[in-house]
């Protein structure tokens, strides 16, 4: 009777410590993110700069907390680029996984909605890539590392202005993506508000799955232009330019940091030589830090780190830094969520490979943007710094 009371007794114990999130010193954070559907390649690179950051903090004993060291539990959850499967996702890393927080999604579109399980939950959340201000807004338990579309739309106005002398513009987004249709609108109203009524000649849509935008840009060049605005992700970007290209259209364009994936070139090829967009970072002509983890990124995986591999790094160090910075971890789950949040919420600045950044109240960051050039080599490179 003795040796089954004691065989229980462990198995609670057990059953406590992994309820915890802290089973046998470890801390274990979820990460929801696209491992398959419409942009796998998001997913890629943020499990890689996660892989490389676990292993280097694991492989020095762990993370340092107090006087307590603890090893790093990484969970990889595909959200399938899909707003449902991303609020599903949040709800196992939180409820079955037991994640003392979650990286991910980067997609405005994923992020919206999963933010609001995390916040409800009380769990931090970080997004390392999205820019749509709905994604925080007053959700106390959700933060991100990237900057806002409010800010990055009039980049795009001011710089494609300048660039281009622009008096007209033509804008195609992608109605059911919240991202792309709120930078598209933000856009606009920058735009026609430096340049007057209907100097956005033409605003275009297209709906979820489309391969075919030739009816929409066929519109689009007949109501001639100086460039063409797209605020779209990496892999309808290239369809979009090649049919553009193939409707007659000479004419530039102008992205957005949906742009910014390592996989961009390869599904545009030369079509996408030349054009500009705005984004977090830029590549080529590093320095210190940023190409430290440039290089050994390239070297791990065999290709330049994109802007979503450099903000997941962003992400998962600043939750790293505010458990540090927290001082100690009870190993009761709940009270350890609320204390990170705490936590988060009390860091007054971080230098982060994308740039230093201090945070506002709804936890977004105040950080610089970037406008890069791609050249002949297909490499993303530094044309102009912009800040708030």
């Amino acid at each position: 009777m003795k040796k089954v009371a004691t065989l229980i007794l462990a198995l609670f114990v057990t059953c406590l410590m992994f309820g915890s999130g802290f089973a046998a010193d470890t801390i274990k954070i979820g990460f929801n993110i696209p491992l398959t559907g419409e942009i796998p390649k998001v997913g890629e690179s943020s499990k890689f700069a996660a892989e490389m950051l676990k292993a280097d903090i694991n492989g020095q004993g762990g993370l340092k907390v107090g006087d307590k060291q603890y090893k790093l539990e990484f969970v990889y959850e595909d959200n399938e680029s899909k707003a449902e499967s991303a609020v599903a996702v949040a709800q196992k890393l939180i409820d079955r996984n037991k994640v003392l927080a979650i990286i991910g999604p980067n997609s405005s579109k994923q992020a919206v909605p999963a933010g609001e399980i995390a916040d409800l939950n009380q769990v931090v959340m970080v997004s390392p890539w999205s820019t749509n201000p709905d994604t925080t807004l007053d959700r106390p338990y959700v933060f991100r590392a990237a900057f806002l579309d409010p800010f990055q739309g009039p980049v795009a106005v001011d710089f494609a202005m300048e660039q281009f002398k622009a008096k007209k513009a033509a804008v195609l987004y992608a109605l059911a993506n919240d991202y792309s249709k709120g930078l598209a609108e933000i856009f606009k109203a920058d735009f026609e508000k430096k340049n007057g009524a209907g100097s956005v000649v033409a605003f275009e849509s297209y709906g979820d799955k489309d391969q075919d935008f030739s009816a929409q840009l066929t519109k689009i060049i007949a109501t001639k232009p100086d460039f063409i605005f797209l605020p779209n992700n990496y892999n309808e970007v290239a369809l979009t330019i090649k049919q553009a290209h193939d409707l007659g259209w000479k004419g530039p364009f102008m992205g957005s940091d949906a742009w910014g994936s390592a996989e961009l070139m390869d599904l545009c090829g030369d079509d996408c030589i030349g054009q500009f967009f705005s984004t977090h970072y830029a590549a080529a002509g590093a320095k210190g830090a940023t190409k430290e983890f440039i290089d050994r990124y390239n070297k791990k995986y065999g290709y330049i780190p994109d802007d979503v591999a450099a903000l997941t790094w962003d992400a998962t160090r600043l939750v790293l830094q505010a458990i540090q910075e927290g001082g100690t971890l009870s190993g009761k789950l709940r009270k350890d969520r609320k204390a990170l949040r705490e936590s988060m919420a009390n860091i007054k600045s971080f230098a982060g490979i994308t740039g230093s950044m201090t945070f506002d109240k709804q936890g977004d960051p105040i950080k610089c943007a970037v406008v890069v050039r791609i050249n002949e080599k297909g490499q993303f490179v530094f044309t102009k710094s912009v800040c708030p």
